[in-house]
């Protein structure tokens, strides 16, 4: 943060590698964004681990009112389908959640994943103003991550 005032305004630093990898150039002046203080290392952890950074984008195709809670659904690149399980974490616009539905990849490189938002998280995030085909910023599991790079000299080739 570069600037902050009494009145809840703040300014912000935003590096080109930023706008690159995430939503954030179309952010327009008095538009939501979410923001989360950091845990430190003596912070009680109680959900799951989100660093902040962006692995991709998703687009909203799917939003169900389900009688208080909501039910989405987005599009994701292929390329991170390995990093998406039911019942797993992910973070979308830095809002930490768990995936319902993960889908096969299609023929075009896709894939869909399905989750639920409580009423205090669909109130008190930018999620509830996206609208369908919306881009939307996706963090994996960074735990996910980790796993996949310390197995990749186990792995067979997908050739062999």
């Amino acid at each position: 943060m570069v600037r902050h005032d009494p009145q809840g305004e703040a300014d912000f630093f935003v590096s080109p590698e930023t706008l690159d990898r995430t939503n954030l150039g179309g952010v327009t002046a008095g538009a939501a964004v979410n923001l989360e203080r950091a845990v430190t290392l003596a912070t009680r952890l109680s959900g799951h681990l989100v660093q902040g950074h962006v692995d991709g984008e998703a687009r909203l195709v799917e939003v169900i009112d389900d009688g208080g809670s909501w039910r989405i659904g987005l599009s994701l690149p292929a390329a991170l389908h390995r990093f998406c399980v039911e019942k797993g974490s992910i973070a979308l616009n830095g809002i930490s959640l768990t995936l319902n539905q993960v889908s096969a990849c299609d023929a075009d490189g896709r894939f869909r994943i399905g989750l639920t938002l409580i009423p205090h998280t669909w109130a008190h995030t930018n999620l509830q103003f996206a609208a369908i085909h919306d881009p939307i910023n996706v963090e994996v599991d960074v735990m996910a991550k980790y796993v996949e790079q310390l197995c990749h000299a186990y792995l067979k080739p997908s050739n062999a």
